[in-house]
């Protein structure tokens, strides 16, 4: 019995896709330097015994298999590989339950983000991590990259909510890990293993995650610079004071003008180098006490103006600006995406690298970021139709990987390595460490079949082959 006919036997022929214009849409994520291949097909499972019986199946006929998303990724973590058959959660799209008294829900991988805030909200309970694609990307992409977003600073990462999973291994059975207690340590940490193994030691069907007590509207607080040198130190200034906002925000140039044309709106850039936009959701006279502080640290560093406001909608429109800097900059040309991070303390040193690194290359590099954890987002713009320039936006691409390192951070923040990113990788953790990583994909995937090229290049593991 071939491949294609078992898995259609398995999980229905509606869930098998293999003619190619259906296939080719799943093939890549949003980043175009990320290689990808052709899929043999596209599985679409609706449980968890689907995702088994799909994995038993590619297992026995050794093909490799790519989990995927939304596609929202950056970094070519769920692209194709030639063969492959890429397996869609997307359909896996329920919450399978709520505690509001225990403070937890669980989900299936295909929910997204925005849908599990709003059925969060509405038991008065909150799901921190809030990647810009929240209304799309979905909470199995965000658990295979740990997946940040604008909170990050107030509330950590994907993982940082994460209490246990449900997960397939590579011979198809399924792993249970962590806990629906607030407190426990039995065993090995397998739930944060395999939360931003980007699929490469098993696929995630389910998942318990921690919610917060929703916080207070917040109050919104922007201001503008001169230079980035001064914007990042005020954001020195705010961490020294052990201020704590639940967003912080910076923007340069480049970014803040193309927002402002894309949102028809004036955002006050005039002639300001650099923006920072905070909030702090504590409610009350904390929030005031804590907008105020700000906005005279703000002063204090030589800002041009600053505004606040403790109305949510004003806020929000000042926020948009942020959030849509990605698709504001695609409206001037193809966009190459970074996402590194430094510490907090030199993040005006990788704004200004960025912008040399573009000047030496002839091109635009834009920069907006998470202040509150030095996540930042270098965007170099191109001509999609000369290959020219895409060989020179790769180079800045490249060269600011290695000014983040430089500085003492990390390739990268929250999108994950993909198969983007593999030889950075070994550069940033070094030999030992990338041998335990090979130890341990060995020991859980020794066929090497789970999303071969990513995190790390494709080899012939201990004991098995090459797909």
């Amino acid at each position: 019995m071939s491949l294609i006919h078992r898995l259609r036997e398995a999980l229905g022929g509606a869930a098998v896709l293999t003619d190619p214009d259906a296939t080719e849409g799943y093939a890549r994520d949003m980043m175009p330097l990320a290689p990808a291949g052709r899929p043999l097909a596209v599985v679409l499972p609706a449980d968890t015994a689907g995702v088994q019986a799909c994995v038993r199946a590619c297992a026995e006929a050794g093909v490799p298999v790519v989990p995927r998303g939304a596609g929202s990724g950056l970094t070519g973590g769920a692209n194709a590989v030639d063969g492959c058959v890429v397996l869609v959660t997307t359909r896996m799209d329920r919450i399978l339950g709520l505690d509001a008294d225990n403070r937890l829900a669980v989900v299936q991988p295909g929910v997204v983000n925005r849908t599990l805030r709003d059925a969060a909200a509405a038991h008065g309970l909150f799901y921190p991590p809030d990647p810009s694609s929240l209304e799309w990307c979905t909470l199995g992409g965000n658990l295979a990259t740990d997946a940040g977003g604008l909170c990050c600073g107030k509330y950590g990462v994907t993982s940082d909510a994460v209490l246990g999973l449900e997960v397939v291994l590579a011979d198809g059975s399924l792993l249970t890990t962590g806990r629906r207690t607030v407190k426990g340590v039995a065993g090995y940490d397998l739930t944060r293993l395999f939360v931003g193994s980007e699929g490469t030691l098993g696929i995630i069907t389910e998942a318990t995650l921690k919610l917060r007590p929703l916080p207070a509207a917040p109050g919104t607080i922007v201001a503008a610079f001169d230079s980035v040198e001064r914007a990042g130190e005020a954001v020195n200034r705010v961490v020294r004071a052990g201020l704590v906002p639940s967003l912080m925000e910076i923007m340069d140039a480049t970014s803040l003008r193309a927002s402002a044309e894309y949102l028809r709106a004036d955002l006050g850039a005039g002639d300001s180098n650099a923006l920072l936009l905070c909030q702090s959701d504590a409610g009350g006279e904390q929030a005031a006490a804590e907008l105020d502080s700000m906005e005279r640290l703000f002063k204090d560093t030589g800002a041009q103006w600053t505004h606040a406001t403790t109305d949510p909608a004003e806020g929000g429109l000042l926020l948009r600006a942020r959030r849509v800097s990605l698709p504001a900059l695609e409206a001037r040309g193809a966009c190459l995406t970074e996402d590194v991070a430094v510490p907090r303390t030199r993040i005006a040193e990788l704004m200004a690298g960025c912008e040399r690194i573009g000047a030496q290359e002839g091109l635009t590099v834009a920069v907006v970021g998470h202040a509150g954890d030095g996540n930042m987002h270098p965007t170099v713009l191109y001509d999609r139709a000369s290959a020219e320039e895409y060989a020179r936006a790769r180079g800045a691409f490249d060269a600011i990987l290695a000014l983040a390192l430089s500085l003492g951070g990390t390739v990268t923040g929250e999108h994950g390595i993909g198969k983007l990113k593999t030889e950075w990788l070994e550069r940033e953790l070094g030999p030992v460490s990338m041998r335990v990583h090979r130890q341990l994909k060995d020991a859980l995937d020794p066929a090497g079949l789970f999303n071969p090229g990513a995190l790390f290049a494709r080899r012939r593991p201990a004991g098995g082959r090459t797909p």
